[in-house]
């Protein structure tokens, strides 16, 4: 049997875009550990991708993973709009390619690790770790270290088309 790990996750950004952070929490069985880091600009749904890329990663083996995430667009996405997105080949139904298609490829790729089972819970209603989590992703919004290449690229492009 694998081993049961829990992953607690949430994302915040301050403006959307804006700088941004996630924070993930890890525990299997009486140990916990956990991850975040802040992001110069980005997005909301970008950080709660990552949140759950952060905890997934860290994995070193196959494990049972129940995962924690208030964002229902994660939720939706990992068990419902990835399969057609797959199908696809990665495009909308409107023929344009997914938005955050790099962090929906990873966790693609993750999901064929590990068997995981989704939670989605209520934000700011009281769950100690969703709580906790959302105190240090907001921490680490506020105190940004990297940069998110990916998005900075395509935001500065979409300006640039602006002008």
């Amino acid at each position: 049997m694998s081993k049961l790990v829990k992953i607690f996750t949430d994302g915040s950004c301050l403006g959307n875009p804006g700088s941004g952070g996630y924070a993930t929490i890890l525990r299997y069985e009486i140990k916990e550990k956990i991850l975040t880091s802040g992001f110069f600009l980005t997005t909301n749904n970008r950080m709660e991708l990552m949140g759950v890329i952060a905890g997934l990663e860290i994995l070193k083996q196959s494990c049972t993973v129940e995962i924690f995430t208030d964002s229902q667009y994660v939720k939706l996405g990992v068990t419902k709009w990835i399969y057609q997105w797959n199908k696809k080949k990665w495009k909308t139904t409107n023929k344009k390619l997914v938005k955050n298609i790099d962090l929906w490829l990873r966790i693609n790729n993750l999901l064929k690790k590990h068997f995981i089972t989704w939670f989605w819970i209520k934000a700011h209603a009281g769950h100690i770790e969703n709580e906790r989590c959302d105190q240090i992703a907001r921490k680490s919004a506020n105190n940004p270290t990297i940069q998110d290449q990916f998005y900075e690229n395509i935001f500065y492009n979409k300006l640039m088309e602006k002008l």
